[in-house]
């Protein structure tokens, strides 16, 4: 068992810097459009490698058992880390200064936004990750499978929708940790699990109303 979560949190790990590397293709990236498009490595590379996402994995909590709750505290934790781990090495970088000045930019709109509306946007931001990551896993057709998740990433870029985990990362470059950080993050990370059990929920409640 300890086995069993220390890999769980290794993967959640690589999962935090896979998308550390979407944020930062995205931060040294001037075309908002290529941005978003590059951004999406995170999320190819966490899915063809088999890595560990909160708001991928939050998503298939109905699908496991009680414990699999765990495993998704251990995957957050572990996200956290790989992102905090990925922003400390950048700042020991020449690229630190355009990077931290971009995303203090970025950190500013989302902490004065208000927490209902940072909840929403977390809704939709895994609504679509859940759609992106569910084409990927079940879609017949390679060419979908890719598509999913590129379609995904940019959508959620472009609609300034929040991601818990992106933000993580935009949070530790900017260096804006406080008390008022981590409860947005914490409405942030409530959100996404909203959205990414919103699908899976009506198809348990269609299964249950066709019988």
């Amino acid at each position: 068992m300890i086995k069993h979560y220390a890999d769980t949190f290794l993967y959640a790990i690589m999962g935090g810097i896979c998308i550390a590397l979407g944020g930062t293709a995205y931060l040294c990236t001037e075309n908002n459009i290529i941005g978003a498009i590059l951004f999406t490595i995170g999320l190819f590379t966490i899915c063809t490698m088999g890595f560990n996402l909160y708001t991928g994995k939050v998503a298939y909590v109905f699908e496991n058992k009680p414990s699999y709750i765990i495993n998704i505290f251990i995957i957050w934790l572990g996200n956290l880390a790989g992102t905090a781990l990925a922003a400390y090495l950048l700042s020991l970088t020449r690229i630190s200064t355009k990077i931290s000045e971009k995303a203090s930019v970025i950190c500013s709109t989302k902490l004065g936004d208000n927490m209902l509306s940072m909840f929403v946007l977390a809704i939709f931001c895994n609504l679509l990750i859940f759609i992106a990551v569910d084409e990927f896993n079940t879609n017949q057709h390679i060419t979908g499978k890719y598509l999913g998740l590129l379609f995904g990433v940019v959508a959620f870029i472009f609609c300034s929708f929040e991601h818990s985990i992106a933000d993580m990362f935009y949070f530790s470059v900017a260096g804006v940790w406080s008390l008022k950080t981590l409860c947005y993050l914490i409405v942030i990370t409530l959100g996404n699990t909203v959205g990414g059990l919103l699908v899976p929920a009506i198809r348990i409640a269609h299964k249950k109303l066709v019988k």
